[in-house]
């Protein structure tokens, strides 16, 4: 047992990075003030281009990556200290969340120097925004079953058909980083894959918001019809796609965005459990339940972010924090919902109720995005040598 839980090691967040958290928390509470709580559940959902950019003003995107490309050339754990207090307090962060998390780490490990130089440093500052071309119909978190498809022409340039679907907030993006096939077929699995820079603002591409249960329109199908990209659209080797989408996966797997989505709703539901004198033993211990499953959870993401901060390869740890921490996430709205019941002499004020319905509708989609629970669990099957 000690060989398996060996990866994941007890880390800290180093007091530099610690004494991050007040001066960003104030400039998060004075930005957000006014904003209903059930807006700010939708958080990390929510794309505002202006907020992002007041962010990349404060030198806030991009903290750990390299200051010659924009970045602030911090550890990951000043990262995770933004993060949380952004989650923690419901920030519009979905603009430049991509930029930050996963496609500026990917062009600087993977992209050639023009990549590098023209892109990274303008999604730091917030002036362009990604988002990420991974899924498509019928194929869900099989990204090896891709069929859109790249094929070179004669002119160097590359002509891309097909179709992406839950690309989150692609009506607010100026660019997309997809997986497509380059050759082969899908029976060809991972070979075959590369990875592309699009312009969404070509000729071709149709992005279609697709309206969900909650009534958000963050989840967008894009269509590329006929679409001619530039020859140097390619991001790193031809055919490498699936091994720099494995990298890619990792950032995104492994944050506490993983864990702490239901985060305004948890602060709001203590919010009134504060004023209660006497809550009674059974809402004390599923409070203790939530908050000691909770802080298991952060104790693994800061050791991913650890061994991130070293350069270590993450998969199956990011695995593992993805796939615990959805499922806590999942449950926080049932056991709050338990806590109310049993707490009717104090009922809860409507911004409460509103919160708590709208986290019980979006919940099931938390174990979809990053992977579905069985990838995961087949990725975390393989790292322990169980398959």
């Amino acid at each position: 047992m000690s060989s398996i839980l060996s990866p994941l090691r007890l880390a800290t967040v180093p007091a530099e990075d610690e004494a991050l958290r007040e001066p960003i928390r104030v400039f998060l509470q004075d930005t957000l003030r006014g904003i209903p709580m059930a807006m700010r559940a939708r958080g990390v959902s929510e794309a505002d281009p202006g907020f992002s950019r007041r962010l990349a003003e404060q030198h806030l995107i991009g903290l750990s990556l390299p200051r010659e490309h924009g970045g602030g050339g911090r550890s990951y754990f000043a990262r995770f200290v933004l993060v949380e207090e952004l989650l923690t307090c419901g920030a519009p962060s979905s603009a430049h969340w991509v930029n930050d998390r996963q496609t500026a780490p990917l062009l600087l490990r993977f992209g050639n120097q023009t990549q590098r130089e023209y892109f990274v440093p303008r999604m730091l500052s917030g002036e362009i925004f990604f988002c990420i071309g991974m899924s498509e119909p019928d194929t869900g978190s099989d990204l090896a079953s891709i069929r859109s498809r790249a094929v070179r022409i004669e002119d160097g340039r590359w002509r891309l058909n097909g179709r992406k679907i839950w690309t989150s907030n692609a009506q607010h993006a100026h660019y997309m980083c997809a997986l497509v096939r380059t050759s082969g077929t899908t029976e060809d699995r991972h070979k075959g894959l590369s990875q592309m820079i699009i312009d969404l603002s070509l000729p071709g591409v149709t992005v279609r918001p697709i309206k969900d249960l909650a009534d958000d329109e963050h989840f967008c199908e894009v269509l590329f019809e006929n679409v001619l990209l530039p020859a140097d659209a390619l991001i790193g080797e031809e055919g490498s796609g699936f091994k720099q989408v494995t990298s890619e996966l990792s950032y995104e797997r492994s944050g506490p965005d993983r864990i702490y989505s239901a985060m305004v709703l948890i602060e709001g539901w203590l919010a009134e459990l504060r004023a209660i004198v006497e809550p009674g033993r059974a809402v004390t211990a599923l409070l203790g339940r939530m908050a000691g499953r909770l802080a298991v959870l952060r104790a693994m993401s800061l050791a991913v972010a650890h061994k991130l901060d070293r350069g270590e390869h993450v998969d199956l740890e990011a695995a593992l924090v993805k796939d615990l921490g959805t499922e806590f996430e999942q449950a926080v709205p049932g056991w709050i919902a338990e806590a109310l019941e049993l707490t009717r002499d104090h009922p809860p004020p409507p911004a409460l109720r509103e919160t708590l319905a709208y986290i019980t509708q979006i919940c099931p989609s938390f174990s979809l995005r990053g992977g579905t629970r069985q990838i995961l669990r087949g990725i975390i099957a393989r790292g322990l040598g169980l398959r």
